[in-house]
Formats: C-alpha cells, structure tokens, sequence
C-alpha cells in the first residue's frame, strides 16, 4: 500500500497495525517513496543477527565518501613538520 505522509498522520495506529500483519507500507512524499513502514522482529538465533548486522554494515559502508575523515580533513593545512604551511 502506498499512502502519502500527510494522509498517514491520521492512520498510523491503524497503519502500524497492518504493517505488523505483513502487509508492507510505503510512505509517499510529493508522489514519491519516502519510507517503509516495517514491524520490528527482533532476530533470535545467532545467523540471523550476524547476517542483520553483515546488512546493516554494507549499508553504512555504500554511505561513505571517499573524503578524509574529520580527524584528517585539516592535513592540507600543515607542512611535514606539523606546523601552517
């Protein structure tokens, strides 16, 4: 099902109850996909958390940027010696 965010607002008890029957909820802003709304299960055998967080840091990891990380991004500043070039 496809519901605008603005239309949901008024829904959601009705619309978190069907998400945790199955049914799958997609948020729309201006037309488009926003958000799904899922039920939470939480995993209990040890595969499927491992394979979650295997999931979740491939996610994390598409995220990034190849630019210096914040302790670095600063470098081009200083000469070899450490000190403003």
């Amino acid at each position: 099902m496809h519901i605008s965010i603005s239309d949901a607002a008024g829904q959601l008890i009705d619309l978190v109850r069907r998400s945790e029957a199955g049914e799958e909820i997609i948020l729309t802003r201006e037309g488009h996909a926003a958000v799904r709304l899922v039920p939470v299960n939480m995993p209990t055998d040890r595969a499927s958390r491992l394979a979650l967080l295997e999931e979740m840091r491939v996610a994390a990891t598409a995220k990034t940027t190849g630019d210096p990380d914040a302790a670095h991004s600063q470098d081009f500043l200083y000469g070899d010696e450490g000190m403003p070039g």
